[in-house]
């Protein structure tokens, strides 16, 4: 294992919000859904669902940082 500083960090974007599937409650964010339908009933039922509540984003109270030198992440309280 290498020594390193971390002297080039870069701040990684929090948790988004996700959606969640009326019927059979899969949570997945909206940009692997990409305005389709759910992909557990679809592949369960064999039914197209396109029934969604969206679920807010926990927020945090630490944040992360990847080091572009090494690639650790490095949290903050």
């Amino acid at each position: 294992m290498t020594s390193c500083n971390h002297t080039k960090l870069v701040l990684l974007p929090g948790e988004k919000g996700r959606l969640r599937c009326r019927h059979c409650h899969l949570t997945i964010r909206a940009d692997e859904l990409g305005g389709s339908y759910c992909p557990e009933c679809f592949e369960r039922e064999g039914t197209e669902r396109y029934e969604f509540e969206e679920v807010a984003a926990v927020e945090e109270t630490t944040s992360r940082y990847r080091c572009e030198e090494c690639g650790a992440i490095v949290e903050t309280p």
